[in-house]
């Protein structure tokens, strides 16, 4: 079968060698580390809400939202890859600014809400085995996070914390411990049941919204370009441009982490709804109630186990998020950040980190439950997704951006599917609201 995304077969505007292809377990294994990062505590909590609220009913999600996390990423890839700059350098060039300034604020504000969300998610966590007010945890939490991107770098961050992610896979165990019936399992997951409910909509809007971030795909863009930067490529000219070859890796790359990163998606909902859907707790409350959809796997020790998997993911995330809001914003204002300059020779990039981080977590003391604001800040991730989803295919199909490298008619069938898809949802949710 032709692969959907392969590029048109047109002069390449790099014809850089490509290097030898990794090995099969250390690519696989980047694969698992990078999906299970991807799982922030945004998406545990909001996937570990819809198991519980709605049972097997949910299953669905997974196998749907799989093309539209992988499209996404992919989209943003090549924006960084061939035009050489971040998603929010190309709107800026490409785009009036009336388009520019919405994108941006929403793009901007959704990073700072995601990151107080996920603070806060950290901080329930590490609160079932410290016992110190969440708020404290929080920020305890993010100046360690600050201080290691300031003094040290994210990659250190990268390398300390990524295995902890994958305890998240505990949750793939602690589903098929809770032995489900197979047929009741298939019959869940390729046959939906929707409800046009603002309940049942608000699940499906945050199950997109954290799957198909917004900092997701802008960080993606700008981890191309800071790729390019590491190996010598510190120009725009040099970076402009991409082979069939690094099209073909970087397709590859995407398609393996969105794989693990949804199969992750796939096991938080099937656990949840065999353990605490059956048991009636069907509002998640707590970190505790959460944490015990891993009893069947760890019985007393389930809350050790959740804790590890969401303070890892989250020392993956936070940074991603604070980042991610630098990185837009600079670009924005028609300026230059890399985590490859250091604090003192950029000190509005690293600036705008810190600020950002002092406001999500500031956010954790207006008195939210954590873990229902990790659900919210889904949602408000999921009304980000279709303009700028728009955007991108728009930039992947111009010549001016991508060159030879516009989408494939696969790519667009699966983009422009994507970008309605999230827009209905979206209109659906707050056509509810307003009934």
């Amino acid at each position: 079968m032709a692969d959907p995304t392969r590029e048109p077969l047109e002069a390449d505007t790099q014809v850089d060698a490509p290097p030898p292809p990794p090995g099969i377990l250390k690519l696989v294994g980047a694969g698992v580390v990078t999906g299970a990062a991807d799982d922030d505590p945004s998406a545990i909590g909001t996937y570990a809400s819809a198991g519980a609220r709605f049972g097997l009913g949910f299953l669905w999600v997974a196998p749907v939202l799989l093309p539209m996390m992988y499209v996404v990423v992919y989209l943003s890839a090549k924006i960084g890859q061939v035009y050489g700059k971040g998603l929010f350098a190309c709107i800026r060039d490409q785009f009036p600014r009336w388009v520019l300034v919405p994108m941006l604020v929403l793009a901007f504000a959704g990073n700072i809400i995601e990151a107080a969300a996920d603070l806060g998610g950290i901080g329930a966590a590490l609160n079932l085995l410290v016992p110190l007010p969440v708020p404290l945890l929080v920020v305890i939490t993010a100046v360690v996070i600050y201080a290691v991107q300031y003094i040290g770098s994210y990659s250190f961050i990268r390398r300390t914390f990524r295995w902890l992610a994958l305890i998240l896979f505990a949750y793939v165990a602690a589903a098929i411990m809770a032995r489900p019936d197979p047929v009741e399992v298939l019959r869940a997951t390729f046959l939906p049941r929707v409800r046009l409910d603002a309940e049942f909509l608000s699940l499906a809007v945050a199950c997109i919204g954290t799957s198909l971030s917004a900092y997701v795909y802008t960080w993606q863009s700008n981890q191309q370009v800071e790729e390019q930067i590491a190996i010598g490529r510190t120009r725009l000219w040099q970076r402009k441009g991409a082979s069939r070859a690094e099209m073909k890796r970087t397709s590859r790359d995407v398609m393996i982490g969105m794989i693990f990163s949804n199969l992750i998606l796939y096991f938080i909902i099937l656990a949840t709804g065999l353990t605490l859907y059956p048991a009636g707790q069907h509002q998640i409350e707590t970190a505790a109630q959460a944490a015990a959809a891993l009893e069947p796997l760890a019985g007393p020790a389930a809350t050790w186990l959740f804790a590890a998997g969401v303070v890892g993911v989250g020392f993956l995330a936070v940074p991603v998020m604070t980042t991610g809001a630098a990185y837009d914003l600079v670009q924005g204002l028609g300026r230059e950040g890399s985590l490859h300059d250091k604090p003192d020779e950029n000190h509005l990039f690293y600036g705008i980190i810190g600020v950002v981080t002092l406001a999500a977590v500031a956010m954790n003391f207006l008195g939210f439950n954590p873990m229902r604001a990790l659900v919210w800040s889904g949602i408000v991730q999921g009304f980000s997704v279709p303009p700028l989803l728009l955007l991108m295919m728009l930039l992947t199909n111009s010549r001016r951006v991508v060159g030879a490298r516009t989408n494939s008619r696969g790519t667009n069938i699966l983009g422009w599917v994507t970008t309605g898809v999230t827009f209905l949802c979206t209109v659906a949710l707050v056509v509810t609201w307003l009934i």
